[in-house]
């Protein structure tokens, strides 16, 4: 049997298989789009039949580039955390579409929640705050207002998952109703010191207990994909939210150790250890591994909205053609001529959390034109990263060095912008997706083909580019001066 390791990248645009071999290294790879669903103002829907049929063709794409199924070690599967999907398991079929967690629906059940005096209780208990972000009011929302999901829940029959737990579910053909720590973690429905969901918070936000699946590690022998799907049985051996696959797969295993994935949206984890977070700035406290039961923290602020800034120009306002067109914009003009934007297209995220924000373009005159809104929009990457850096210093995690993955930080304009705002050293990796590696890392220490998940990093991680802080105090604090007074507006 070959080493070759299949990941399953289940993304919020797309979803994609990619073939690696054993040390990290990209064979192979296919990519589908994902279509997006926006019913109302504020919701964001994927169809579940969606994504495993184009999930399952994309993997079975790469069985004849890795010479057959034989040749396949291993499956490890990363994904887009927060997207709840309900199904029944009698059938195995979707009762509905899945919310993704960029959808901000369930906010009026959040504030009364919040009013009713819960967030601080929650948020030692998960780590997490009460926002639609998460997963646990998504599925409430579902029970409430979806019939086939209330008639499935007083049948026993619903099954409730995010999204690595329905493509596993679909893998073993039904067998396995299981979801890794790191997007349980996720839900607002296991406590970080939980190891399994818990029945006092399933009750608070009214999910049953039953329709959830168990909770497993995040790398080890999980599950077996039926036979009939790929010519044989092929043992899933790695799970991961996406922001904790890009964590791993940039090597941050040791407390302190940093990344931001800039991708649809912006996500930074700074390891913890063994230590449970406990965050007073208004960031979050997450599972980032589970191996053999024993857990590694981060502490984590999102962004929800980065590379989805740039689509916006691109898609809605015809500013570019094509996302890499931004570098070349930023690079034809001095600075943005006083324009700011503050990219609040779906509310705030960390350490804000004002679901209710919303974006902001100022300082616009009749000079301003595309090369500055082109700029403004890359700034933003680097404003809303400050704002975390700084959250994160008060909780006592400061970045010393700060390593970059995901679509937009291929950007070297971008990431240069990012080491002179933050003044600190950033990394980036010669193979971006991270997030994908990540998942063939955990995949093949969970396999047996390196003795851990420490071996399975140091032998799979490539080269690295650095970028070093070189801007003047006065033109950083004359930015963020800009920045702060077009986010109060906000």
């Amino acid at each position: 049997m070959s080493d070759y390791i299949l990941v399953l990248d289940e993304g919020t645009t797309s979803t994609r298989a990619m073939l690696f071999a054993s040390d990290g290294v990209l064979v192979a790879s296919a990519q589908e789009p994902l279509t997006q669903h926006y019913p109302q103002g504020g919701w964001v829907e994927h169809d579940p039949r969606e994504i495993w049929e184009k999930t399952l063709a994309c993997a079975q794409g790469m069985i004849p580039k890795a010479g057959g199924a034989a040749m396949i070690a291993c499956i490890g599967i990363t994904n887009q955390r927060e997207t709840v999907v309900a199904w029944d398991r009698q059938t195995g079929e979707p009762l509905t579409n899945a919310i993704v967690w960029q959808d901000r629906r369930t906010e009026p059940f959040c504030m009364a929640l919040r009013e009713a005096g819960h967030e601080a209780g929650v948020q030692e208990r998960t780590g997490l705050l009460l926002d639609p972000y998460f997963s646990g009011t998504k599925m409430r929302w579902m029970l409430d207002n979806v019939p086939e999901v209330r008639a499935a829940a007083d049948k026993g029959t619903l099954a409730f998952g995010t999204v690595e737990s329905w493509l596993v579910y679909k893998l073993t053909g039904g067998a396995a109703h299981i979801s890794d720590a790191s997007n349980a973690s996720r839900t607002l429905l296991m406590g970080l010191e939980d190891t399994q969901f818990d029945e006092g918070l399933c009750d608070l936000f009214g999910v049953p207990l039953a329709a959830l699946p168990g909770v497993v590690d995040t790398s080890g022998p999980l599950a077996m994909t039926a036979p009939a799907l790929f010519g044989r049985a092929i043992p899933i051996t790695g799970l991961a939210g996406d922001q904790q696959a890009a964590t791993v797969g940039q090597g941050c295993l040791a407390p302190g150790q940093t990344k931001a994935t800039y991708g649809t949206g912006a996500f930074v984890l700074t390891c913890q250890g063994s230590r449970i977070p406990r965050s007073t700035n208004r960031l979050l406290g997450t599972v980032l591994t589970q191996l053999e039961g024993k857990r590694t923290y981060a502490i984590e602020g999102s962004v929800f909205v980065a590379g989805s800034l740039v689509q916006w120009l691109r898609d809605s306002l015809g500013i570019v053609e094509v996302a890499a067109e931004t570098e070349a914009l930023a690079r034809s003009i001095p600075d943005s001529g006083g324009v700011v934007i503050v990219p609040a297209l779906a509310g705030l995220g960390a350490p804000h959390w004002r679901a209710e924000a919303r974006g902001v373009v100022a300082g616009l005159s009749f000079a301003s034109g595309k090369a500055e809104l082109a700029r403004a929009a890359l700034e933003a990457m680097a404003h809303q990263t400050h704002d975390l850096c700084a959250a994160f210093t008060a909780d006592g995690a400061p970045w010393h060095t700060l390593r970059i993955d995901g679509g937009m930080s291929a950007n070297d304009w971008m990431a240069q912008d990012l080491a002179d705002v933050l003044g600190v050293t950033v990394e980036r990796p010669g193979f971006v997706e991270t997030t994908a590696l990540g998942a063939a890392m955990l995949a093949a220490a969970g396999a047996g083909l390196y003795p851990d998940l420490a071996a399975a990093c140091a032998a799979m991680r490539g080269r690295l580019a650095t970028f070093e802080p070189a801007m003047a105090d006065e033109v950083r604090d004359a930015r963020l001066a800009a920045w702060r007074k077009a986010l109060a507006a906000s």
